[in-house]
């Protein structure tokens, strides 16, 4: 008697296919090398078929069979993933999967209430989240890897749907300490021969360059760092200072050493904290109720886990909380 192939299998043979190696697809979806080998193995023993060839600089790729097999696996797994859907709209139980991107830095806000607060409410929810980099979330965005993706407006292609739901403008970090830490504002002409410690992230990193560009000068660069709270720790030590958009409630660094926000003199571009979808790809019902809350807890005037937007406002000259 033929043994079945399971959904489970299909899933570590459709990932070992996207990504080009067992282990790659071990790294992405958190599933040891050996479950996914014996997974494929099972697939060709049963079908009596070779689905991979293995080429020697390049990785697996697969056989023309492989090919056809791996279309009808993706259409199985689809249709298994609608079943939830049906069952959703036939009854008051809200089940399935859900895989929200968040990007790094804003994660440890707003994933408390947003994302964990949403598979909370509904306790038959599968949810995952990776998180990344704007490079690392578009990535996961076209591969199909991720539903829905909370992060910022950053080099986004025209297949990419974006959902603004919050501005935020850029400002200036600095120890308690520092020269500029007691003046209302400051501007990029007396930044640009202080020390930088630059938040150094794929395409972020592109949209600080661009502000100091507008201005016409250029950062005295001394350290970098692609973490966030390293870059906190270093300007609270006096390292230097830092641009950010974020706003997290705490002014201290993981040291305990306290920070100073200070307004930029001028207009500049902000970061749009939104929703990013991939347009080809159709939203599952849960993905729509997700998006839902994300708009009913994310605004201009309320950001989980980041302090009053009034510090931004032009109108209001007193000291940056």
């Amino acid at each position: 008697m033929l043994n079945r192939i399971s959904l489970r299998q299909m899933e570590y043979f459709v990932a070992t296919a996207k990504h080009g190696s067992i282990a790659a697809a071990s790294t992405q979806i958190h599933i040891s090398s050996p479950s996914i080998s014996a997974a494929i193995a099972h697939i060709e023993a049963e079908l009596g078929v070779q689905l991979f060839v293995r080429h020697p600089s390049k990785g697996l790729g697969l056989t023309t069979i492989g090919m056809q097999v791996l279309q009808h696996c993706e259409d199985v797994l689809e249709r298994s993933s609608q079943l939830y859907e049906i069952a959703s709209d036939s009854s008051d139980v809200v089940q399935g999967s859900l895989r929200v991107g968040s990007f790094h830095s804003l994660t440890a806000m707003i994933a408390p209430e947003i994302i964990f607060g949403f598979s909370r409410a509904f306790e038959k929810i599968d949810l995952q989240m990776v998180e990344g980099d704007q490079e690392v979330l578009m990535n996961k965005l076209h591969a199909l890897e991720i539903d829905v993706a909370l992060t910022y407006d950053l080099h986004l292609s025209d297949d990419i749907e974006f959902e603004s739901l919050a501005t935020l403008p850029p400002y200036v970090l600095v120890s308690e300490v520092h020269p500029l830490a007691q003046q209302k504002v400051v501007s990029f002409e007396e930044l640009a021969p202080q020390p930088y410690v630059l938040l150094d992230l794929p395409m972020s990193r592109d949209y600080f360059a661009s502000l100091f560009e507008q201005a016409g000068v250029t950062p005295n660069i001394v350290a970098r760092s692609q973490s966030a709270e390293t870059v906190r720790s270093m300007v609270a030590n006096g390292i230097g200072y830092t641009l950010f958009n974020v706003r997290p409630k705490s002014n201290q660094s993981l040291d305990g050493k306290r920070m100073v926000r200070v307004r930029l003199v001028g207009n500049h571009r902000p970061m749009l904290l939104g929703l990013a979808t991939y347009k080809p790809m159709k939203q599952s019902k849960l993905t729509r109720m997700f998006m839902e809350r994300c708009r009913a807890y994310i605004s201009d005037q309320y950001i989980p886990g980041m302090s009053a937007p009034s510090f931004f406002d032009p109108h209001l000259l007193g000291p940056a909380p």
